[in-house]
């Protein structure tokens, strides 16, 4: 059964200077760095009507896995993940997907910006799949957990980098 969720929160800057920060591929190879997991940014594209394309290769080690998907997936996993981010009038709209070649399970989640009186507020809404009997929805729900825990810390560093702030700026130098 999949495990969807839920996750909003405030960003300290309009919805224009997120979205610019989104196209702005130095932004990405800075979260991807201060995040680690053997993550690389394969492809990254800016389209002329300010459409915003990213796919990311994580390389995800058997003895990293957590105990439960260790078990199932007994090798490595490769997790791919697109992200992309279309300005619609005062607003953008994500899409992001995550999917793992050869395991039995995905990701897919739809983001929404919109303009707040002290910045941006990002919905996102996501459903993790995982087609294993008997412990499929044991991993979507840990799948799940994962991921919103992810996006918070990716808006803990999206609101360093949008603020601008010495720790943003060291981190940034630090992993570049």
């Amino acid at each position: 059964m999949p495990h969807t969720f839920e996750v909003s929160f405030e960003l300290p800057a309009s919805v224009q200077r997120v979205h610019s920060t989104l196209a702005d591929e130095k932004y990405w190879l800075a979260r991807l760095a201060a995040f680690g997991g053997g993550t690389t940014l394969e492809s990254f594209r800016v389209d002329p009507d300010g459409a915003i394309t990213v796919s990311t290769k994580q390389d995800l080690r058997h003895g990293a896995m957590p105990g439960l998907i260790a078990k199932v997936y007994p090798g490595d996993l490769t997790v791919l993940r697109y992200e992309s981010w279309r300005p619609i009038g005062d607003l953008v709209r994500g899409s992001i997907s995550v999917t793992a070649p050869g395991a039995l399970g995905s990701g897919r989640g739809d983001a929404l910006l919109t303009p707040t009186q002290n910045g941006t507020l990002l919905k996102f809404t996501a459903t993790a799949v995982f087609k294993i009997p008997l412990v499929g929805g044991t991993i979507e729900g840990y799948v799940a957990r994962q991921f919103a825990d992810g996006i918070a810390e990716v808006q803990r560093f999206t609101t360093e980098w949008l603020e601008d702030t010495p720790r943003a700026r060291a981190r940034h130098r630090r992993n570049t």
